[in-house]
């Protein structure tokens, strides 16, 4: 008897495929493969790849939006431990593939354009705290902030040997550096 799949279920392998083979492979034959689940299955949910595309994006934003919830609950940590979850999290397989795959469909679609520079603003705006939390100055801060930023985003598309960006080891020498006064 088959396991009925649920529309977030049907999400997850999207992330999957997205994450580990990029867009062109985000295909409902590929999908269905995947699932273990008929086309019918995927119809009872989504209207069409349009559709489920559309909702793909709408729970990345939403997923995406849910880190907001990590950077409150860090808040009472030391801008360093801060700044080292937050390095932490955007560097954790599960998460730094569906970026890397997001961050490059967003170049040929305005909708996920526009989740990705909107979840950057956040991610911006949490770096910065870090940094004025540190004592630096307003103009300092802001420029580690937008170096720490676009050194997060660089490590995404380099990938280590192993495919992941940064061990753990290179991520505390990043944060380390990157608060040096």
């Amino acid at each position: 008897m088959a396991v009925r799949r649920s529309p977030d279920d049907w999400l997850d392998d999207g992330f999957a495929i997205l994450g580990e083979e990029g867009l062109s492979a985000l295909k409902l034959d590929r999908l269905c493969k995947r699932a273990g689940a008929t086309k019918g299955s995927f119809y009872w949910h989504f209207a069409d790849m349009a559709a489920y595309r559309s909702a793909l994006i709408a729970a990345w934003a939403e997923r995406h939006g849910s880190d907001g919830a990590l950077y409150e609950s860090i808040q009472e940590l030391p801008p360093a431990d801060r700044l080292d979850r937050m390095v932490a999290g955007l560097l954790d397989p599960q998460h730094w593939q569906t970026e890397r795959a997001m961050r490059e469909w967003a170049r040929s679609d305005p909708d996920v354009a526009a989740g990705v520079a909107e979840a950057d603003r956040r991610v911006r705006a949490a770096v910065l705290s870090v940094f004025t939390g540190l004592g630096f100055d307003r103009d300092e801060a802001m420029l580690r902030a937008s170096t720490t930023f676009a050194a997060g985003i660089g490590q995404l598309t380099l990938g280590g040997p192993d495919g992941s960006p940064m061990t753990e080891a290179q991520r505390k020498l990043f944060v380390e550096f990157m608060i040096r006064p």
